[in-house]
């Protein structure tokens, strides 16, 4: 299959990945109480810095005209959603204001921050470059930090007060690896692009340890999502042979055995930070389990059985046209969206985003999670 993931189709995958509200009262899931919440990632936790980002670099970018945040919001807010995305739904469970991008607000984050930005590396641009082609965005995990870094003076003084301010802090660390991975596939077969899982998961350790030592004392790090069952990876490989389909969802295995590759060798980095650390919870968050289950059984959840077909978007298989976008005048919209999983093409829609979020604040929960998942 890896032959077949040619420079033209990936290019086009990648364009395709780069494309006020009270909270609520925190549920009867709460177990601990945090003050702020900060966040890094990329498109499936920005909540509006890619705006900014994508207009600085001059990319493309369609997350900011209707029907995008639609459903909720009742305006485009920066999402690649049609509402809320899992980071708010953890967020209003909490009992705290829905988290402020970095690069877009211009109030307090006393409260948190996130600097999740759509099309986030873990590894840095410079390691994208091929030849006089240069990667256009840098806003890698390690970008992320520096901005984190930038703004801590502005929360705490001494290494005392950021010890105490982030002692109630809950820090989100991914979901990285999707990007990547289909970045490096411009010029690399899927198998060869497995052998770079070790320094995705490398950098994203290294993060952790790095805001373990700036006093996080709670952390989440997601694993990777199935990307053998993302609408554009189906439409651009459908002339795959049918042995590289699973059977029954229709996703492809190649893909996916990549994201639980990295998701293996994450939960055993993890283990090792933890047995480092063990007065730092450090809570791993399956991203993979809840949308296969969607995909295997959609009816069971409320969705469509044409799961794999987005909501938003043009002509074509699963309603995905990499000629007619979310929003331009040859797109349509599906009438619910809350019975789509899929929004926009990689992006999920508000109602997967909270059920994805409520098996996520269980982790984030549950006392034994630190050590059990």
């Amino acid at each position: 299959m890896g032959k077949l993931l040619t420079c033209a189709a990936v290019s086009l995958l990648l364009l395709a990945l780069l494309s006020s509200h009270e909270p609520v009262a925190a549920s009867s899931l709460c177990v601990r109480r945090y003050d702020s919440i900060f966040s890094f990632g990329d498109s499936f936790a920005d909540t509006g810095n890619n705006p900014v980002v994508f207009r600085r670099y001059g990319v493309f970018n369609p997350v900011m005209r209707p029907p995008y945040g639609s459903t909720f919001f009742g305006r485009p807010t920066g999402r690649d959603c049609d509402g809320r995305l899992i980071i708010d739904f953890v967020a209003e469970r909490l009992g705290l204001p829905l988290v402020p991008p970095f690069l877009a607000h211009n109030g307090s984050f006393r409260r948190g921050a996130n600097f999740a930005v759509g099309g986030a590396t873990a590894l840095d641009a410079g390691f994208f470059h091929h030849g006089a082609r240069k990667f256009p965005l840098n806003t890698s995990l390690g970008v992320q930090l520096q901005w984190f870094e930038s703004l801590k003076p502005s929360l705490c003084g001494t290494t005392q007060e950021c010890k105490q301010f982030f002692r109630t802090s809950l820090f989100f660390v991914g979901e990285f690896g999707f990007n990547d991975y289909s970045f490096l596939l411009l010029r690399k077969s899927v198998q060869q692009v497995r052998s770079f899982v070790p320094d995705v998961i490398r950098t994203i350790s290294m993060a952790i340890e790095r805001l373990i030592n700036h006093g996080a004392t709670s952390l989440v790090v997601p694993g990777m999502y199935p990307a053998g069952c993302s609408p554009p990876i189906l439409v651009l490989f459908d002339d795959v042979d049918p042995a590289y389909y699973d059977s029954q969802t229709g996703c492809l295995n190649e893909m996916n055995e990549l994201a639980t590759h990295h998701n293996s060798l994450l939960l055993e980095s993890i283990e090792k930070i933890r047995a480092k650390h063990p007065n730092v919870k450090i809570t791993y968050t399956d991203f993979f389990s809840p949308v296969k289950e969607i995909v295997e059984s959609p009816s069971k959840f409320g969705f469509e059985g044409d799961v794999l077909t987005i909501c938003c978007g043009g002509p074509g298989r699963y309603h995905y046209n990499v000629e007619a976008w979310c929003g331009d005048p040859a797109a349509t919209t599906c009438k619910d969206a809350s019975a789509r999983l899929f929004w926009d093409g990689a992006h999920l829609t508000e109602a997967a985003n909270r059920y994805i979020a409520d098996d996520w604040l269980s982790s984030i929960n549950s006392p034994a999670s630190a050590r059990s998942k």
